[in-house]
């Protein structure tokens, strides 16, 4: 079967951008700012990209490329002499099942927040009545995961319509609308009278707020912040890296996705921060800040459900960009495995996804008493997620790369530098085979501990 490609270059980067672009950077990485202190942890975070992102990117992509496969048999095209890569390819493909598994609950409140918003049913309403407008939709299974099933629907339905009509065509779509709406609401928040103390905040770092945080959760927290946003791990960049050409090198790529992505976060802040100190809002709310306390702020501004809608979009745009992205490395995966068509494999993989995002769904009503470890179900999902599948799988994108028993450096170094634009520095080797697997297992043992 001849390998898909992207009808462009473009049509890559914004395919790609939009599977990094997610919840990770307009609904987490605004109130993980607030949390751990502003602009230092901001700070952190792009040390963060810059010592992990950017390399396992380039490798994962690399790896893409070079095989022609997905994550679910891209190492072991590459390397079939060794048996043992068919396990590390496990956690690849396992973390967008069980990531998908509570994100599309998650993009199901989402969803119905945008309807309330644009048909003006969160219009006056405090945060204290916001909040019993989502607690009535979490108790309500029916509802909740019907709105989950079109989620899911929506997404397979992208899919199901190819790579360049429906993923390319819809992704650009979806992103160019995300940026017009969020560089509006970025120019509208700054205008706002409290934008200097919002400014201050989150760009001008205070280190007085580290003692508040601690460094500790700090760092942990952004070591998490750039897997979550960036997806590191999960495969949906080895897929993507399979449909690209080697007329550019992948790490100019790299840094035009990772530039789209950290942007999208950045200006998410922009937006969200000058509006909580106009309105007198504690920006270290929690996950609450995004749903329930933005709309009490909206509601206190001129025109304020028409910005609400216009921010509910925006984040709606960036969380359907991310689950398309990790449908189609399922479908994907799905074709390599069983050598099925596009069609089939989409089919195939509707209602056991439907099934398993379920849990997610109930766990908020009538399994809410459930817990592990004093996790429910959406928070047990992701550390699944977060701490182990996406972690573990960016290791092993990792040491396959870099090890003489996988696809060994050379052959990572000429594949990534293919092509025209910026190469991935050779001088960079003794830190990725030496320094960065240290860095990976001291922040994987801090999120475990944390």
């Amino acid at each position: 079967m001849e390998r898909e490609k992207f009808s462009s270059r473009l049509g890559f980067i914004l395919t790609a951008a939009g599977c990094a672009i997610g919840l990770g950077n307009i609904y987490r990485f605004p109130y993980i700012t607030g949390e751990y202190g502003g602009a230092i942890f901001v700070l952190i975070y792009l040390i963060c990209i810059l010592i992990m992102g950017l390399p396992l990117i380039v490798m994962e992509l690399a790896v893409g490329r070079g095989s022609r496969r997905s994550s679910a048999l891209a190492l072991q095209e590459l390397r079939p002499d060794i048996k043992g890569w068919k396990v590390v390819q496990i956690p690849q493909v396992l973390g967008n099942y069980v990531f998908q598994m509570f994100y599309t609950t998650i993009i199901a409140q989402m969803l119905y927040f945008a309807y309330a918003m644009i048909f003006g049913k969160l219009n006056g309403l405090t945060v204290q009545q916001i909040q019993s407008v989502s607690d009535s939709l979490a108790q309500d299974p029916w509802i909740l995961g019907g709105i989950m099933v079109i989620v899911v629907l929506m997404g397979f339905i992208v899919c199901y319509s190819g790579l360049q009509k429906g993923v390319e065509k819809v992704s650009k779509i979806m992103l160019v609308i995300l940026f017009m709406i969020m560089i509006f609401l970025a120019i509208y928040s700054l205008t706002l009278p409290g934008s200097k103390e919002g400014i201050d905040f989150y760009l001008k770092p205070n280190f007085t707020n580290v003692k508040k945080a601690g460094l500790y959760k700090i760092v942990s927290a952004a070591f998490g912040q750039v897997f979550f946003s960036l997806g590191i791990g999960a495969g949906s960049m080895c897929i993507f890296g399979s449909y690209c050409g080697k007329e550019s090198s992948l790490t100019g790529q790299a840094i035009q996705i990772i530039a789209l992505d950290t942007g999208v976060a950045l200006t998410a802040g922009l937006i969200v921060f000058p509006a909580c100190f106009t309105y007198g809002i504690n920006p270290a709310n929690g996950p609450d800040l995004i749903m329930i306390t933005m709309p009490a702020v909206f509601n206190k501004m001129f025109a304020g459900q028409f910005i609400g809608s216009m921010f509910f979009v925006a984040v709606l745009m960036a969380a359907l960009s991310t689950v398309i992205a990790a449908f189609e490395n399922i479908v994907a995966c799905t074709m390599d495995l069983f050598r099925w068509n596009r069609k089939k494999a989409t089919l195939a993989n509707i209602l056991p996804m439907i099934i398993l995002s379920m849990p997610a769904v109930l766990g908020m009503s009538v399994w809410g008493n459930f817990n592990i470890f004093s996790r429910g179900i959406i928070e047990l999902e992701d550390f699944l997620v977060s701490n182990n599948l996406l972690p573990f799988g960016a290791m092993g994108y990792l040491f396959f790369c870099i090890s003489r028993y996988g696809w060994g450096w050379n052959n990572f170094i000429t594949e990534a530098n293919a092509g025209k634009g910026a190469w991935f520095p050779r001088w960079m080797k003794k830190y990725c085979i030496y320094l960065l697997p240290i860095i990976m297992i001291v922040f994987l043992l801090i999120g475990y501990i944390g």
